[in-house]
């Protein structure tokens, strides 16, 4: 009896105990009981973020070492293979831009705004520079914004042993935050191998010509194709850029912001940004892009230099 009385007493919602009495003797009817365990068992609590906040850098490679592929190469080889024993009894499909040759007109407006969103992303970035201290090491592609460099023994450029790891942080540019990358030219986008002083330009820019075909090539082998006659179509006419090209802003042009300024400039700097890596990667998927394996340097079309 005392324990049941002692175990309403600490639970008065969870035991009940019902006496009856019958004459001179007392009978004890416990009444069922049912425990909810949610009421007394209590969950440890979580935090879920979808966009962490804090996220790992890519690894660095020094020069001498080859950064991997995302693929194994062996991998690749492989599917190769199937592709062309799948291919080899099949008939020769028609080919769709850009492999035929022409432009693929539904990513010729975001060619555009690339170009467009990249030159206000730089100048914007100048006119923040003038009032956010930001600071690049000397050795390496690492920056700190901040009106004094980080401590850490962080540096892994050139001579990093002898300053044991130390940066040496000097006053950082619009280089150092977005690496100035270059595409090469070439006058005829299927033609043959390039040299380092032809440029790429899918942009109808002025100094950088590029031939434009109007009908499908005409594929005789592997790597061999003529053009199609296009004698019988009409004349082209000039019509020029679709929307006016912007043009990078002199330092010596550059003006700082005023306070109230900072921030919706820093707000449509990150906007451009995300334009111009939404507008790539969606290039990207039918322009085929190469990097080196050991350098930043990229190359824009079928045929890889051999520079």
């Amino acid at each position: 009896m005392a324990t049941w009385f002692a175990l309403s007493s600490i639970f008065p919602k969870l035991f009940s105990v019902q006496l009856l009495t019958h004459g001179n003797s007392r009978i004890r009817v416990p009444v069922t009981i049912r425990i909810q365990p949610e009421r007394f068992c209590h969950r440890a609590p979580t935090v879920t973020n979808e966009v962490p906040q804090n996220a790992d850098f890519p690894q660095h490679y020094s020069r001498k070492e080859k950064k991997p592929f995302p693929v194994p190469i062996v991998e690749l080889r492989r599917a190769a293979r199937e592709r062309m024993k799948k291919m080899k009894d099949e008939p020769r499909k028609s080919m769709s831009a850009p492999k035929n040759g022409l432009l693929v007109k539904s990513l010729v407006l975001t060619a555009y705004n690339v170009y467009n969103t990249r030159i206000t992303l730089i100048n914007n970035l100048k006119k923040l520079l003038k009032v956010v201290p930001v600071h690049a090491c000397g050795w390496c592609n690492e920056i700190h914004v901040g009106p004094v460099g980080h401590p850490f023994e962080l540096c892994k450029g050139t001579h990093a042993n002898i300053r044991k790891g130390l940066h040496e942080w000097t006053n950082a540019h619009v280089e150092d935050i977005l690496i100035p990358i270059e595409a090469y030219h070439l006058f005829d986008r299927l033609g043959k191998w390039i040299t380092h002083e032809e440029r790429f330009s899918g942009v109808e820019i002025p100094e950088f010509p590029t031939k434009r075909r109007r009908k499908p090539i005409i594929r005789i082998g592997r790597k061999e194709f003529i053009d199609a006659d296009e004698s019988d179509l009409p004349d082209k006419i000039s019509e020029g850029p679709l929307k006016p090209l912007p043009a990078e802003t002199p330092d010596s042009e550059i003006v700082a912001p005023l306070d109230n300024e900072v921030v919706p400039l820093a707000v449509e700097t990150i906007l451009a940004w995300e334009r111009t890596r939404k507008g790539a990667k969606r290039l990207m998927r039918l322009y085929n892009v190469s990097v080196c394996g050991y350098c930043p340097e990229i190359h824009v079309g079928s045929q890889d230099h051999k520079a």
